[in-house]
């Protein structure tokens, strides 16, 4: 546990710089980075052949292209064609390596669900930053995010009776699910006290709630990718955390409902 509080805080006072004092574009060029890096171990999980390193990043760069669209034209109209070049990419690579491809319509349906799963829902990361409260709306979804998953650990270690997925997550516990959910909506409400003064308060607390939710959903969803991959991390480049993507599982699907949320609300 101790390998992991030290790691944990930096990746957290780090990404809390980024948005208190970053320019969206330098927010921009850190979610492109990330996006590449999260679809390279998306890539290494459903395909351990060892590829060259240029068609590698030839894929990863494709499973990212709707997040990398959005961070040069940083529009929710330019999500949908941003998505659609990402599948297209896909199709024309998955064309040109028909012939060497192992259980191809598998690894298309892989490829196919990666470019929704990290190209798609990170790009709504870039959406919400450049709403004018968005770094704050951020910071309150990673506060949601963190705390729920902090509140599910320790409330789940400490009462966890009942098995919540257990095919998909033996750990997980519907005690602990709870106690994320309260924890989760506490840290959303600390956080907006400072930095949104004026927020709606039911609408925040109810939404902090349901994102919560969302977020543990969100951490199954990579469940059953490393499960049916047989992977037990998506990577090793953060000291006791795994890799990107076992940092941001639930952020992913937390920011595109946030985004959502807040548009359709007009907070």
């Amino acid at each position: 546990m101790k390998t992991r509080i030290a790691p944990g805080l930096l990746i957290a006072g780090l990404w809390l710089l980024l948005l208190l004092k970053g320019p969206p574009l330098l927010f921009c060029l850190v979610v492109a980075i990330l996006a590449l890096w999260a679809a390279d171990e998306y890539l290494r999980m459903i395909d351990p052949r060892p590829l060259g390193v240029g068609e590698r990043w030839l894929v990863n760069v494709c499973l990212a292209t709707p997040t990398l669209t959005v961070c040069i034209i940083p529009d929710v109209a330019a999500l949908g064609p941003g998505l659609l070049l990402g599948f297209f990419l896909i199709v024309l690579y998955f064309l040109s390596r028909y012939a060497v491809l192992p259980n191809r319509f598998d690894y298309f349906c892989r490829l196919g669900i990666g470019t929704v799963y990290l190209g798609f829902l990170c790009a709504h990361l870039v959406l919400l930053r450049y709403h004018p409260q968005g770094a704050a709306w951020l910071i309150i979804g990673t506060a949601i995010t963190a705390g729920s998953d902090t509140g599910a650990y320790f409330v789940g270690r400490k009462f966890g009776r009942h098995k919540l997925c257990p095919n998909v997550s033996p750990n997980k516990t519907i005690e602990g699910a709870i106690g994320g959910v309260v924890v989760g909506v506490a840290a959303a409400a600390a956080f907006a006290v400072s930095i949104l003064p004026q927020v709606n308060w039911p609408f925040l607390l109810v939404s902090a709630a349901v994102l919560c939710l969302v977020g543990i959903v969100g951490d199954l969803t990579e469940s059953v990718i490393k499960r049916g991959t047989g992977t037990k991390d998506s990577g090793r480049c953060l000291a006791g955390h795994g890799g990107i993507l076992d940092r941001v599982d639930s952020l992913l699907l937390v920011g595109p409902f946030l985004y959502y949320f807040v548009m359709l609300s007009g907070s």
